[in-house]
């Protein structure tokens, strides 16, 4: 029996770990998608065509 509550406490201690690792990851901005909006620009817009097609009529 006590060797669950060993694996419960170092199942915790490492969930935490990778919490903390997580939100120091995402205040670094190592999510921030710094490629689409350079690309964007390259594209249309499908929603500015489909108004468009819809203010003609």
């Amino acid at each position: 029996m006590s060797v669950i509550y060993l694996l419960i406490t170092i199942s915790i201690i490492v969930a935490l770990l990778f919490l903390y690792a997580f939100i120091k990851a995402v205040k670094q901005g190592q999510f921030d998608d710094d490629y689409t909006p350079s690309v964007r620009m390259l594209f249309d817009d499908e929603t500015k065509n489909k108004t468009d097609k819809t203010n003609r009529d």
